[in-house]
């Protein structure tokens, strides 16, 4: 993320009491399970999330009326107990549940608050896989956070544009809302004709409703957290290229994590071989092959090199990925979908071509793009108040969608997104990693050390108001320490072990955790093995110190 500012009637009644009191047992009567906790005890937002279950998949099936703001939904989540389950927790905020089943059978539900609890007809055993549907409708409305921005779902005057980070996700579907459990997703998306209807990952379908509604579905065929999750809906402008783009690492089992339960201008000039990518102007869909995560997958690891899912687009695609049978080491052709508001698509148009280009620069520094699509979505000002790195399509406000703000979010994909934080007290490690991507980008392209901006850094007093590792509160999460003092933190490890020990670094961090979770305490150890030596006095001062130092 970039934020850079100061951010039914009584039957039913009587069969859901029925449920509650006598479907908590097996015939055989051999699982007695408890209720999963509601709330993972993350260090800031304690209630965020739910134990119990892991998720693999969501399948969310949305209808949306501009008009009146309605939005009715289905949400079909598959997941693994991971107890003995008599009733699990899902996070939603507002809106109104009309009916629940777990595996096809009536499951009670209630709610409080942001909490809804399911109660199946038959205790879940540990380890056994489930389905739960939940239809949903009503108006969704924003959450305000800590900071005073705004997130979730936001109306537009023609539609509407979904983020969520930390908690807006939640406002327009119920799942496990917190980054530690991460799933693949199929997100159906069905709006008035004329609209765009944009999301995630791969478009596998468009089709026109008998009624003249448009229905459009995507595909996320590798592991996400909800708060990357993202739909944008309106008379988008989109056009598509094509970037030429490494094979996909296979990706390691990553050793579990201790919590894991729990602006300035960049250079106009750029310069790039003809093979980095090669960019269509026509408005046209793409076909991929996407390596995809099983639903069956533990969302820790990544299933990429064992399971593909065809995400096949219209007829009139121009472009196509390679198929798994070529070669491991043949270059692949990954689709880039942008889209850009009418008011800001000629003016956003020459950076979005642009991305292509980036993604093969910063892929030859952090090592494979971790995902099967790319792009960006570029919104009209007043709807949001920030950029954020949504999985595989970035969001931004046209104010902020400057060539330093796309760089940053497109670190993302493989800081944040791929790699994603054990618990929201590791968010540095997001937004750290995506400053310096910054620094290193203009240091390579715009002949700006790394240094110059470490030094600007040390010198403003904002970024010492509390250590990177350890914001005070929630409201600080997106405070300058978190972006500034980590981005430091990762230079100064530069200093320390050198550039090659560094640039290991920069690669085998991202191709350790692809697709899965890390910590603080992760990531200190990986680079003390790769430096081979104990860095404890480097992150003393540098990561948890409370003083400033007397020099940089």
């Amino acid at each position: 993320m970039t934020r850079r500012r100061t951010r039914a009637g009584a039957a039913a009644a009587l069969l859901a009491l029925a449920l509650l009191a006598g479907g908590c047992s097996d015939a055989g009567g051999g699982v007695r399970g408890v209720p999963g906790a509601a709330g993972l005890r993350d260090p800031y937002f304690p209630k965020l999330g739910n134990g119990g279950y892991d998720v693999r998949h969501y399948a969310l099936s949305l209808a949306y009326d501009p008009g009146t703001g309605r939005l009715d939904g289905t949400a079909e989540i598959t997941a693994r107990a991971t107890q003995d389950l008599s009733a699990f927790n899902l996070d939603l905020a507002g809106l109104t549940v009309s009916g629940a089943t777990v595996d096809g059978d009536p499951a009670a539900y209630n709610r409080a608050g942001d909490e809804l609890t399911l109660r199946p007809r038959e205790d879940i055993r540990d380890g056994a896989e489930f389905k739960a549907t939940v239809t949903y409708t009503g108006v969704p409305e924003p959450i305000t956070d800590a900071d005073g921005s705004e997130e979730g779902w936001l109306r537009t005057d023609d539609g509407a544009v979904a983020v969520g980070e930390p908690a807006g996700s939640m406002t327009w579907f119920p799942g496990n809302h917190h980054p530690a459990d991460k799933a693949v997703y199929d997100i159906t998306l069905t709006v008035p004709a004329g609209l765009e209807a944009l999301s995630n990952g791969v478009r596998t379908e468009r089709r026109t409703e008998g009624d003249g509604r448009v229905t459009t579905v995507w595909r996320s065929s590798e592991p996400m957290a909800s708060y990357l999750a993202t739909v944008a809906i309106g008379r988008y402008e989109t056009a598509m290229a094509t970037a030429t783009a490494p094979p996909k690492a296979t990706a390691p089992t990553p050793e579990p994590t201790s919590d894991a339960s729990a602006s300035e201008s960049q250079p106009a000039s750029e310069s790039a071989s003809a093979s980095d990518a090669s960019a269509s102007t026509s408005d046209a869909s793409a076909s991929a092959s996407d390596a995809s995560a099983s639903a069956s997958q533990p969302a820790s690891t990544s299933a990429s090199a064992s399971a593909s899912a065809s995400a096949s687009e219209p007829a009139s695609a121009s472009a196509s990925e390679p198929s798994a049978s070529k070669s491991a080491t043949a270059p692949r052709s990954l689709p880039v979908l942008t889209a850009a508001e009418p008011s800001v698509a000629a003016g956003s148009a020459a950076l979005r071509g642009e991305i292509p280009k980036i993604l093969a620069r910063q892929a030859e520094r952090f090592g494979p793009y971790p995902f099967s699509a790319a792009g960006a979505i570029v919104t009209e000002d007043g709807t949001l108040g920030y950029a954020l790195e949504t999985q595989t399509r970035p969001v931004f406000p046209a104010a902020a969608f400057d060539r330093t703000t796309l760089v940053h979010e497109l670190a993302h994909q493989w800081f944040g997104n791929s790699v994603t934080p054990a618990t929201w007290r590791d968010l540095w490690l997001n937004e750290g990693f995506a400053t310096y991507a910054e620094w290193l980008y203009t240091e390579e392209y715009g002949d700006v050390p790394a240094r110059t901006h470490f030094e600007r850094a040390f010198a403003q007093d904002a970024n010492w108001a509390f250590p990177p590792a350890a914001p005070p509160a929630a409201e600080n999460l997106f405070d300058p320490p978190v972006y500034q003092r980590g981005a430091m933190v990762l230079h100064k490890l530069r200093e320390t072990v050198g550039d090659a020990a560094f640039d290991e670094i920069l690669r085998g961090w991202p191709a350790k955790y692809r697709h899965a979770n890390a910590s603080t305490a992760d990531f200190t150890a990986y680079a003390e093995s790769v430096a081979g030596r104990d860095l404890d006095g480097l992150w003393k001062v540098w990561l948890y110190g409370e003083g400033k130092p007397d020099k940089p």
